[in-house]
């Protein structure tokens, strides 16, 4: 009998536990659906910071009310908090269990990465959008518009790593040629010392050749000039000097002939007998 009430006593304390909490929770529902009222009149005023708030203190209340999520999402992404406002959208999409809640928040998420330029998300987003509602024209025209950037984005990218190895491919031909000239350069260089080594070589060439003709000059035995004949050796002196007389009277006799030929071609004056 005893065992019979004990048992009756435990089950009337959960019972009441279990009362006391689902009053609780249909408390903290009602408080959440009332700051979702409030937050959507306060977004409705373009109140979007004070909507933000509402919307959080719903989800204090009921971490699992799925509109306060999604609205505050819109909240943040008319403040231009495209970063919060992503994973609102996020945890609508994958909680939401109608399509067509789904296919807005696929829509808000291609929205905000849109805002953040990051098409290739848009793209996906977008297209999960049109899965869940395939009517959605104002989803179709975004999506189309998402996959223009994303071509005109790679192509830009493209682009600049085209130009970017052609940038790296002209200083390292820039350097190459810097390269050669300081080559040419040294080339250069070396030719005009080596050329100046010729020049002082030919120059001390023709002074060495300049001091031997000096020296020539100065010292006939070195010059090749044909020397006066010297008498041989055995002549008497009375030898020499009838020699000498022989030349002598050799030098007269020639020295009559010019003479005799000069007077011979001269013309003679006469005068006139009348």
């Amino acid at each position: 009998m005893k065992k019979t009430k004990y048992i009756f006593l435990l089950l009337l304390m959960v019972f009441s536990s279990t009362l006391s909490a689902q009053k609780d929770s249909i408390a903290l529902q009602r408080e959440a659906r009332k700051f979702v009222r409030e937050g959507n009149k306060l977004y409705q005023q373009e109140k979007y910071t004070d909507a933000s708030v509402s919307f959080k203190k719903a989800l204090e209340k009921n971490a699992a009310y799925k509109k306060a999520s999604y609205n505050l999402g819109n909240a943040l992404y008319q403040q231009k908090n495209f970063k919060e406002a992503t994973p609102q959208f996020v945890l609508t999409a994958e909680d939401a269990e109608d399509k067509f809640t789904k296919a807005e928040a696929f829509h808000n998420l291609g929205n905000t990465a849109m805002e953040q330029k990051q098409y290739q998300q848009a793209v996906e987003a977008y297209k999960n959008a049109l899965r869940n509602n395939p009517n959605d024209d104002e989803t179709r025209y975004n999506l189309a518009l998402a996959k223009k950037l994303l071509k005109k984005e790679q192509n830009d990218n493209k682009k600049n790593k085209n130009d970017k190895n052609k940038n790296n491919k002209n200083k390292k031909d820039n350097k190459d040629k810097k390269g050669n000239k300081e080559k040419d350069d040294d080339k250069g260089k070396d030719k005009k010392k080596d050329n100046k080594k010729d020049d002082d070589k030919k120059k001390d060439n023709k002074d060495g050749k300049n001091n031997q003709n000096k020296d020539q000059k100065k010292n006939p035995k070195n010059n090749n000039q044909k020397q006066p004949p010297k008498p041989k050796k055995g002549m008497s002196p009375q030898q020499i000097k009838q020699l000498l007389e022989s030349l002598n009277n050799e030098e007269k006799k020639t020295q009559k002939k010019i003479n005799a030929k000069k007077t011979k071609g001269k013309k003679i004056k006469q005068e006139k007998d009348w």
